[in-house]
């Protein structure tokens, strides 16, 4: 099953969903490396800007989406609902604990925009399925510096119950870096959301080539 989303009328294949996370020391400048990992291969960009006043987040999404619109990547925007509608992008990605709840994102979003879902275990996966989520990126699967959870590392083996249960598009995320790739594709996962991956390499396009050709070689 291929990760299909409504872009611009088009359905688009998702395998390397890239999430830029802004942070004050960074070794890439946000607009640089966006544009390296999706030459390098990355479908889909996240934009987390955590510490932007509601202005910068704006300034920097318009400009973001400046360079992934002629590339036909979509934007999604991370936690901030009021900013992907004034964005006009093309979704938002929700967590479980302070965010929004999905269905009223829907009804303020309308039905032709992405809604994702981060969960932490297969019972939210098949609530968040049925509660509507376009897709839903499950982890973390492996330690991560990244961002604060609620829970620890999930490891691999709760993919093999979302591979069987979950109808809908997920990803796997958390700590996912090439070496650990193999061992989440084995466990039944098909696509990833990574961070540091991209972020931190030193060639984001080489490291984002290397993901992608691997994801592809796992097919639908």
């Amino acid at each position: 099953m291929l990760l299909l989303f409504r872009v611009a009328g088009k359905m688009r294949d998702f395998k390397l969903y890239f999430i830029l996370d802004v942070r004050e020391r960074m070794r890439h400048a946000p607009l640089d490396l966006a544009r390296r990992v999706v030459a390098g291969g990355a479908d889909i960009v996240q934009l987390r800007y955590k510490s932007a006043t509601t202005r910068q987040f704006l300034e920097l999404g318009e400009r973001l989406k400046r360079v992934l619109q002629p590339c036909g990547v979509p934007l999604i925007v991370n936690d901030r609902v009021d900013v992907a509608l004034a964005l006009d992008a093309a979704g938002v990605h929700l967590g479980q604990e302070d965010d929004m709840p999905p269905e009223l994102a829907r009804r303020i979003l309308g039905p032709g925009k992405i809604i994702g879902l981060s969960c932490h275990s297969l019972s939210q996966a098949l609530e968040a399925q049925a509660a509507g989520a376009d897709y839903l990126a499950v982890g973390p699967i492996f330690a991560t510096t990244t961002k604060r959870t609620v829970v620890g590392p999930l490891g691999t083996s709760v993919l093999a119950g979302l591979a069987r249960r979950i109808r809908i598009p997920w990803l796997a995320i958390g700590g996912i870096d090439r070496e650990r790739l193999g061992r989440v594709l084995a466990a039944g996962a098909r696509r990833v959301a990574v961070v540091s991956a991209l972020g931190a390499a030193p060639d984001p396009l080489r490291a984002a080539r290397g993901l992608k050709e691997m994801l592809a070689g796992e097919g639908g």
